[in-house]
């Protein structure tokens, strides 16, 4: 099983952690602070560097197929067979782990910025997908409801209320008792733990999610509302980015 450091504390670029495993898919490790993909935010990448010096460069993070563990995917020509250290050899030993945080700190202020945007459009969320800087969501909203200029002044006064953001942790039977918790038609919180996690912008926004977030949504900046495409009868996708 995988600890994931991530949950505690999304600001951490770097950990010592202790590899478990080494399989076709990629190193397992007993905790980590990689993201791995899921809920529309995409695994983190970085590096895993040995006792000897030598690294390990990761392009995707993922669950396992069981779940209870992550999977840190070498890049191509690193893998089992022993090529740039990543062997079965390598099972017991201490690592370095660190992740590119350029790139996570700039999903984290999107996806908390979609949180957001589910404020500002309080509509059924039909899919959505977290870029490196943007990302979008489906909404199931009439075609006269949005206007790109009026949504991003919305959006952008919200952000600069800089609103703190913090998580807490309620029972399966909790949630049960407040479906409406649950903004996401396709994506569903995670179960089997017993518990879920929400994540709470102030006194604005409180609902289910696994991924990183900022502290605050002043940590946001500026966010643009680049297109609102009609992708069905009812069926709106709208795309932000940071400015």
């Amino acid at each position: 099983m995988t600890t994931l450091m991530f949950r505690d504390d999304a600001y951490l670029t770097r950990t010592t952690a202790r590899v478990i495993a080494v399989t076709e898919q990629g190193i397992a490790l007993d905790r980590t602070i990689f993201y791995p993909r899921g809920g529309g935010q995409p695994g983190d990448l970085g590096m895993l560097r040995r006792e000897d010096g030598t690294t390990i460069p990761i392009v995707d993070t993922v669950y396992a197929e069981d779940r209870s563990t992550v999977v840190h995917v070498p890049a191509p020509g690193v893998g089992p067979d022993g090529a740039n250290g990543a062997s079965p050899g390598l099972v017991g030993q201490d690592v370095v782990a660190e992740i590119d945080w350029d790139l996570r700190y700039k999903r984290m202020r999107i996806h908390t910025a979609l949180h957001l945007l589910t404020v500002v459009l309080p509509y059924p969320v039909t899919g959505g997908a977290i870029g490196d800087g943007d990302g979008r969501l489906d909404f199931d909203l009439p075609e006269a409801s949005a206007d790109k200029d009026a949504l991003a002044r919305q959006l952008n006064a919200l952000i600069a209320g800089d609103a703190p953001v913090s998580e807490r942790w309620i029972s399966d039977a909790e949630l049960d008792a407040n479906p409406e918790l649950v903004k996401t038609m396709s994506v569903k919180p995670p179960r089997g733990a017993g518990r879920v996690r929400l994540v709470a912008i102030g006194d604005i926004d409180l609902q289910p999610c696994g991924g990183t977030h900022v502290k605050s949504t002043g940590e946001i900046g500026t966010v643009l509302v680049t297109d609102i495409q009609k992708k069905g009868k009812q069926n709106r996708r709208v795309r932000i980015a940071l400015a």
